[in-house]
């Protein structure tokens, strides 16, 4: 029988990337993304406890990496955004493989511009997750969650075309 350390950290491990995604799209800044992640999973470990559905994990974890990166955002006003993401050299970083592909950039640099809710929803709609998941993580009805992305799609197109 594993032990609820041992529980955590294998769910942690296989959802990882969600909480580098999150912060990705939340902070420009890679001190700002790597602290981020340390506040989610700190966040996520004082929750474990009252985790009841199994089945819904991953919901789980994006309901809470979202909103401790939106109470970090407004918190810390002072964070300073950049309006490019810097190259790098160094792929031993999944921040740092993100920001080598081009047209991410682009369009992180878009999403970047987008209010913390409306982040949220098109990370999770561009992780083709369905409007019902989308509705339950942020708490909002299934035809706002399709008004928003709507609205949401058409800023980005309009703000990649410039």
């Amino acid at each position: 029988m594993k032990s609820t350390k041992d529980e955590f950290l294998e769910i942690l491990s296989n959802y990882q990337g969600i909480l580098y995604k999150i912060s990705f799209v939340y902070f420009k800044n890679r001190s700002d993304r790597e602290d981020n992640v340390q506040e989610i999973i700190y966040q996520l470990w004082k929750s474990f406890p009252n985790l009841k559905n199994q089945n819904s994990i991953g919901s789980w974890i994006y309901a809470v990496s979202i909103n401790t990166s939106i109470s970090r955002v407004k918190k810390e006003k002072r964070i300073e955004y950049r309006e490019t993401i810097p190259e790098v050299t160094d792929k031993s970083n999944l921040f740092d493989e993100m920001s080598q592909n081009e047209s991410l950039q682009l369009l992180l640099n878009a999403i970047y511009n987008l209010d913390e809710v409306n982040k949220s929803i098109i990370l999770l709609y561009l992780e083709e997750r369905s409007y019902d998941e989308i509705a339950e993580i942020m708490g909002i009805s299934k035809s706002n969650v399709g008004v928003r992305i709507s609205r949401a799609k058409e800023f980005l197109k309009q703000t990649l075309n410039k």
